[in-house]
């Protein structure tokens, strides 16, 4: 059993059974538009969120139990989202193309190699102009375990061929481990 799958089998503290405040905000604001991917999109808050407000939304995660459980949510609240056990890194092997994509707390589990394979990947399956939102760990966060902390120059460096870093801004993800969440960036980033 992976290291996620075992995590859901109870609930982590990263599941905090609603979507994210800041995909709240970007979309209320309208800045998430049309089709929409969820990379890493764990029991699907943050894909459910956008399936009821009209957007045509697929929710990968490589947990099996996290997919179980978001289709289990969609079925009970009766909201029309896909889910999908898929890897990340073979996104192209999707056949789907998508206007935007999120990301909350996917890029920060992984390694500086599986970082390029990503970035490819994701590269892949967005339109051109089609806009990544991303919600990671911050470096500022003091290092008290959990998953590794991520710089703006990081980022920089690693959207720095076929994509536009447009912002990144201080922002906070909300956990189910205290008040206020933990610092983090929230990245605003363009396909070229």
């Amino acid at each position: 059993m992976s290291y996620f799958d075992s995590a859901y089998r109870g609930t982590p503290p990263w599941d905090i059974g609603r979507p994210q405040g800041e995909f709240v905000r970007l979309e209320e604001e309208g800045a998430i538009a049309g089709d929409v991917l969820d990379v890493g999109c764990g029991t699907g808050e943050n894909s459910l969120f956008l399936a009821s407000r009209g957007h045509r939304v697929l929710g990968v995660d490589s947990s099996k139990l996290a997919i179980k459980k978001a289709k289990g949510k969609a079925n009970e609240r009766r909201v029309k989202a896909d889910f999908r056990v898929w890897d990340a890194l073979r996104l192209h092997e999707l056949g789907m193309q998508f206007d935007c994509a999120i990301d909350c707390g996917f890029f920060h589990t992984l390694s500086d190699e599986a970082r390029v394979r990503y970035t490819r990947s994701l590269h892949s399956v967005l339109r051109q102009g089609g806009a990544y939102f991303m919600l990671a760990f911050s470096n500022e966060e003091p290092s008290w375990g959990g998953p590794r902390r991520i710089s703006k120059e990081e980022i920089h460096l690693t959207f720095d061929v076929g994509w536009e870093v447009k912002s990144i801004e201080r922002a906070r993800f909300e956990d189910r481990l205290g008040e206020g969440g933990v610092r983090a960036w929230l990245s605003v980033i363009y396909r070229v």
